[in-house]
């Protein structure tokens, strides 16, 4: 059944770049029966084989074995902390036919495998790109995953609240009992369970994103209630506002090195065609709308929303640059220090999971979006490829990103179950 439904839905029309960049080619939607189905068969990877790394970059892997890892926190003493993490239980989300299809897709995506509910402490001491040691650092936990550490405080966005466990740098295991900081829209739907967090500058806040809970409000605005957004979240008070709004599926977050404005890559809306619609990366404004359910890109209408809000498709805000239809950005790091070669030395490095409702596929790499005065600018340059098989098969889906202390890039690979670590080559 799902072999067939591969062959239903479109094909895309436009080169994939046509997508991409600070004004992307936005094409009219097309609609079909069944959704387009197209999504790599998670395999793993085989003996010997890795991601390939562009041209003056070499790729280790930090460590082998983990148990989908989406998630990655470096601790201010080096420590590499992984979030062990799949979907938490959703007895009413995916019903019906298109959910049943869903269902089948996640399954081949390898994303329907039990949670873990882990995060594990990996520790390179000598710097060689392999962690000698590796320990248990907080488990029974709720589908985690952001992470962020203020002062001795540790916190980790659960998929339904945030919680804070006390920390001691270089402790290899807590075994405190959270304390709830916050609950997160959840329940039994969940759709979009992933929640990630990062703190202001100043320690004062955290930031949550929160998914919506369906792919363009089918389920009724009740059920998107305090979702599609980045919450903020005040620490004393522990008082939380919706910060921005009309954000689909934000996760990766990171702080603009030249402004310090806050960035986040977004998964916009399916089953509009191949071409449509770009995810993107955008910096996030205080108040501002950026349109789902009622419109993407800014104020172009999506028809299927039922009842419209041309009140609302007005103030809506375009994104700041679009990372191609169907990629799935999902982690999200600024480049840091000189470690890597100097044309990755200002922008942002992406995780991109990968499509399945776009032919052919798109996404499974990581990329870099170079910026020139705070700004992204140009197309986005591949930096890890290779993770799909000449027949289309998933070795592995990129999902977090992060710089280690050393400035180096680490890649969390949820399919082939590795750390990936990537560096400048030495020298020839």
């Amino acid at each position: 059944m799902v072999a067939g439904l591969v062959a239903c839905g479109d094909t895309a029309l436009l080169a994939p770049s046509e997508g991409m960049g600070a004004n992307p080619t936005l094409p009219a939607p097309r609609t079909t029966l069944l959704p387009t189905v197209n999504i790599a068969p998670a395999q793993g990877w085989p003996e010997g084989l890795m991601p390939t790394p562009m041209a003056g970059l070499a790729v280790t892997a930090l460590a082998t074995g983990l148990d989908h890892p989406r998630w990655i926190y470096v601790l201010l003493n080096g420590d590499v902390l992984v979030a062990e993490t799949n979907a938490p239980p959703k007895p009413e989300d995916g019903k019906g036919l298109k959910g049943w299809i869903m269902k089948q897709v996640m399954g081949r995506a390898g994303a329907r495998t039990p949670t873990a509910n882990r995060i594990t402490l990996l520790r390179d001491v000598d710097g060689d790109g392999m962690a000698e040691t590796r320990s248990v650092f907080l488990e029974n936990l709720n589908s985690p995953f952001g992470m962020a550490l203020v002062g001795n405080d540790f916190y980790v966005a659960n998929s339904d609240a945030v919680v804070r466990f006390p920390y001691q740098t270089g402790q290899t295991r807590i075994t405190a009992a959270p304390v709830k900081v916050v609950d997160l829209p959840a329940g039994p739907i969940n759709h979009h369970w992933t929640k990630n967090l990062i703190a202001s500058p100043d320690g004062s806040k955290l930031y949550v994103t929160v998914g919506s809970n369906s792919n363009v409000g089918e389920r009724g605005v009740e059920a998107e209630e305090g979702r599609a957004a980045i919450w903020e979240v005040d620490l004393q008070t522990g008082t939380h506002r919706v910060f921005a709004s009309g954000l689909r599926n934000p996760n990766g977050m990171g702080w603009a090195p030249q402004t310090g404005a806050l960035w986040t890559v977004v998964n916009e809306r399916d089953e509009l065609g191949s071409d449509l619609v770009p995810d993107y990366l955008t910096s996030v404004k205080d108040g501002a709308f950026y349109g789902w359910p009622y419109s993407y890109y800014g104020q172009h209408v999506d028809a299927r929303v039922r009842p419209p809000r041309p009140d609302l498709v007005a103030s809506a805000v375009s994104p700041d640059y679009a990372l191609g239809s169907h990629v799935a950005p999902l982690g999200l790091a600024f480049s840091q220090g000189n470690a890597l070669p100097p044309p990755l030395s200002s922008g942002a490095f992406v995780g991109e999971h990968g499509s399945w409702n776009r032919r052919p596929y798109s996404g499974y790499k990581v990329v870099f979006v170079p910026f020139v005065q705070g700004r992204p600018t140009g197309l986005p340059v591949d930096v890890l490829t290779g993770f799909l098989s000449p027949e289309g098969h998933a070795y592995g889906r990129p999902v977090g990103v992060a710089m280690d202390r050393r400035g180096t890039l680490l890649v969390a690979d949820d399919v082939g179950n590795v750390v990936w670590r990537v560096s400048s080559s030495p020298p020839k």
